[in-house]
């Protein structure tokens, strides 16, 4: 299964802008890299990206444009032992594959978060805001003598 490219339905611009935020080459630059791909990136990924389009973009600068989008609501971090991933913001319908060998994350889009969502609702008073469903496992690019 490839990657699929994120349906970004967001006018990164106005966004910013409307929270007092410049929109520098960086920050373009950057949400760029994250809405041109499928996958979850890590910062060092993201910053490798940025590099070939624009190689004056330091990472510290990736770090600052991804905390600032995060704080946006704009992208996602999922975190997973002592690494941490990135992705443009999306519904919570999907269930995150994590490959336990590569580290490859992909997307299962299926009907259970929202089912899962609305039991947590009528069962307890609580209401979620996020539901972030993580499954470890083994992809189909690694080796097949892997595979238990």
């Amino acid at each position: 299964m490839a990657p699929r490219a994120y349906a970004v339905a967001v006018d990164f611009e106005f966004e910013l802008r409307s929270h007092g935020h410049r929109v520098t080459t960086a920050r373009r630059v950057v949400w760029d890299v994250l809405s041109a791909t499928g996958e979850h990136l890590t910062a060092p990924a993201i910053t490798s990206r940025v590099h070939v389009v624009d190689p004056s973009i330091n990472g510290a600068s990736v770090y600052r444009a991804l905390t600032l989008f995060a704080e946006l609501g704009l992208v996602r971090e999922s975190r997973y032992e002592d690494a941490s991933t990135w992705e443009p913001f999306h519904d919570d319908a999907a269930i995150h594959l994590v490959c336990s060998e590569c580290s490859r994350v992909i997307h299962h889009d299926t009907e259970l978060v929202p089912r899962l969502r609305r039991a947590i609702q009528v069962a307890t008073d609580f209401a979620p805001d996020e539901i972030d469903v993580r499954v470890l496992g083994r992809c189909g690019h690694c080796p097949a003598e892997s595979w238990t």
